[in-house]
């Protein structure tokens, strides 16, 4: 099944006088990379989320970004009091007033207000304990993500059966070209060396032996073979479970350079007007092919 790299999901939950909500957000990349924001105090999980996402996604750059918000019904912050650093800035300002012989007046209402002496602190708490809460968060915005990357992964599905079709369509119409152009090239080698023949300065044989040869060194048949065993390839691989990115990047490399060949081998107008479609198209697949996990 093909599913896209890129999507969004949210999803929260609420525990420990905490609400969790988790946003992800995933776009293209060749291997799977998980990059988590979240509250400091939280970055043990970090770990378990990332693992939890790669049990899910092989490949595409995640964004998640968790974050916490107390409830009204929340943790009770105590009041940490810095006394070392309060003494030092009053002996500092001690000597600051006695430098520029000025009265120091400085209260414990002055203090306190310095940056560093007053502090918040939350009471301590097993963060560990928290997974489970914030697992379901996580679990809620990967489940959403994997259902947009799926949903795309439909529309990616019809559009690149409708370009296979198509290249499908080119190779065929190639094939049927192939047998044609030995024929061209045999008429119009004739109509140029018919005098020369009739006055035996040519042997027929000759003649013979170099349309062979032609017709051997533009012989196009295994290219255009290949080319449907690649197309069969892909369109088979379009219902397996895993992702399948890497492996339809990898034949349409190989389509690519079938067709190249057949270019530079088959030296006829037509073919090449084909060759150009079929590259043309197969550009396209392998555009929508990198927004395939």
């Amino acid at each position: 099944m093909i599913k896209s790299m890129t999507g969004y999901g949210y999803g929260a939950s609420s525990g420990f006088g905490r609400n969790f909500t988790v946003e992800m957000k995933a776009v293209n990349h060749r291997f799977c990379d998980v990059s988590l924001r979240s509250p400091r105090f939280l970055m043990v999980l970090e770990d378990q989320i990332k693992k939890l996402i790669q049990s899910q996604i092989t490949r595409g750059r995640v964004d998640c970004f968790l974050n916490v918000e107390k409830t009204v019904s929340g943790i009770v912050n105590t009041v940490k009091v810095d006394k070392e650093l309060a003494s030092a800035y009053y002996k500092e300002i001690q000597i600051l007033s006695d430098g520029l012989g000025i009265d120091n007046v400085v209260s414990v209402t002055y203090l306190s207000s310095l940056p560093g002496v007053l502090s918040l602190e939350e009471v301590s708490e097993d963060t560990k304990e928290m997974w489970p809460v914030i697992k379901e968060a996580v679990e809620a915005a990967l489940a959403g993500l994997l259902v947009m990357r799926a949903a795309e992964g439909e529309k990616l599905c019809l559009d690149l059966r409708k370009r296979i079709g198509k290249i499908t369509e080119y190779n065929a119409g190639i094939k049927i070209r192939a047998p044609l152009v030995v024929d061209d090239y045999r008429e119009k080698l004739l109509a140029r060396l018919q005098d020369y023949i009739n006055e035996d300065i040519i042997d027929p044989a000759r003649l013979t032996a170099e349309v062979a040869l032609f017709a051997d060194r533009s012989d196009i048949t295994e290219e255009t073979v290949r080319i449907e065993s690649h197309i069969s390839q892909m369109l088979a691989s379009f219902d397996e479970k895993e992702a399948i990115g890497r492996k339809l990047d990898f034949l349409s490399q190989e389509i690519h350079r079938e067709i190249t060949t057949i270019g530079s081998k088959a030296n006829d107008l037509e073919i090449g007007k084909l060759v150009i479609a079929l590259k043309s198209e197969l550009e396209r697949v392998r555009e929508q092919i990198q927004n395939i996990e």
